[in-house]
């Protein structure tokens, strides 16, 4: 029983030893992770289907509620379609032309990046809109 709890706590003090140089403190001595904040792309002529705080926790759960409407029940809607939120989160390289899931600064990618989750939904989906993109107005 000793050395197993020997084990656990030699364990964590490795791991805080090896996991402490990646965080950085900011001004105010909070520690963050050492990657950027996600890119914040939204259409600028219309509102989230849900408020931002709700999508932010709830919109794995609208997706997986939609795909299960679409491919159980044969139910095709436009509201909390993946291509309805790739449409309107269009992100944008320099020059203006819609950027794929691949870029690191795509609105899926950015955030899933940040919050250490791994997506495979544009595996089948495409990640760029389908509807014509007027440069510059959706960010």
């Amino acid at each position: 029983m000793k050395t197993k709890l020997f084990q656990w706590r030699w364990l964590l003090t490795v791991g805080l030893f090896i996991s402490a140089p990646t965080l950085q403190a900011d001004e105010n001595g909070l520690y963050s992770p050492p990657h950027a904040e996600p890119e914040k792309q939204v259409s600028a002529s219309q509102a989230c289907v849900k408020p931002v705080p709700e999508m932010r926790r709830e919109h794995m759960n609208l997706i997986l509620h939609q795909r299960n409407q679409t491919m159980h029940h044969g139910v095709r809607t436009t509201d909390n379609s993946l291509q309805g939120c790739v449409n309107c989160h269009v992100t944008q390289d320099d020059a203006g032309e819609p950027i794929d899931f691949t870029n690191e600064k795509h609105f899926c990618n950015s955030c899933h990046q940040y919050a250490a989750v791994t997506i495979d939904c544009f595996q089948c989906h495409n990640s760029k809109p389908t509807e014509p993109v007027v440069k510059g107005g959706n960010q």
